[in-house]
């Protein structure tokens, strides 16, 4: 007699919870860890991040590695593997927001000078989908694929101020948020008010709190929903958003958001 398999397990994170297998959950959670600051990874390191075991962590990578998912390195550490590069490549292209924002983009870029990023909502972060460098000397740190706080960045902002309740109570009430230089907004009450002012007015704006030389203001991106499908920010040197010039980039970027938007659907 065949023993009954044992109940699928569900992600208590997901609103509409799916069936999940716990070691292929976690093993593919170990490849979030890997960033463009730290490509390469040991097993202390995994270990450190995760919390997990190293004697674990190796039969995992084991497996990571036996698909394509990582390498392992001849000195023992591990970094990404190929099959990652093909499966980028196959969401890149057939990603609609990202194809349909990217010309875009590279024209805001272009009118502006500045750096263009475009970000959506993934596991409570901003998540970089596309960035279109502009001729401004300074680089902003950001690329693709790197996550941003929700409460100190202003795409991160325009997230929070379009979503819901749920997501703003998760993100401020988690006691003590991050503070990334002297200028980063900390208090969820400051915060919640900004929120308010940013739907009002369809825009936000940071200038020093993530970075203290880097100044953004950000705009939503709307879907056939009318739901906010990601937000675009035009990112640049705190110098080069004076008063003067502040509201031209701001102008172009609505319109660039509001373009986007009608290809996406929206009735704007």
């Amino acid at each position: 007699m065949k023993k009954p398999k044992k109940a699928a397990k569900t992600d208590p994170k997901k609103k509409n919870t799916v069936p999940i297998v716990d070691s292929l959950a976690t093993a593919l959670s170990l490849l979030d860890h890997f960033t463009l600051r730290d490509p390469e990874l040991s097993l202390t390191q995994l270990s450190e991040k995760t919390g997990l075991y190293k004697s674990r962590i190796h039969r995992l990578c084991g497996t990571l590695v036996y698909s394509g998912f990582l390498i392992r390195m001849p000195w023992a550490s591990y970094r990404l593997g190929p099959k990652l590069m093909t499966l980028g490549k196959i969401y890149e292209n057939t990603n609609t927001l990202a194809t349909t924002a990217r010309p875009i983009m590279r024209e805001l870029a272009n009118n502006t000078g500045e750096s263009v990023a475009l970000f959506s909502l993934s596991d409570d972060t901003a998540l970089c989908l596309a960035r279109e460098f502009g001729s401004s000397q300074l680089v902003f740190s950001i690329q693709e694929g790197d996550r941003m706080h929700l409460h100190a960045s202003a795409v991160g902002r325009v997230l929070l101020a379009y979503g819901t309740e749920e997501l703003r109570e998760r993100v401020l009430s988690v006691g003590q948020l991050e503070s990334f230089t002297p200028m980063t907004m900390v208090d969820p009450d400051k915060i919640r008010a900004a929120l308010t002012n940013i739907k009002a007015r369809g825009y936000a704006i940071n200038r020093g709190e993530t970075e203290l030389e880097v100044a953004a203001v950000a705009a939503p991106l709307f879907n056939h929903d009318g739901r906010v499908e990601a937000a675009m920010a035009v990112v640049g040197p705190v110098q080069r958003f004076s008063e003067d010039r502040f509201d031209d980039i701001l102008d172009s970027l609505l319109a660039a958001t509001g373009r986007i938007s009608k290809l996406l659907g929206a009735a704007l």
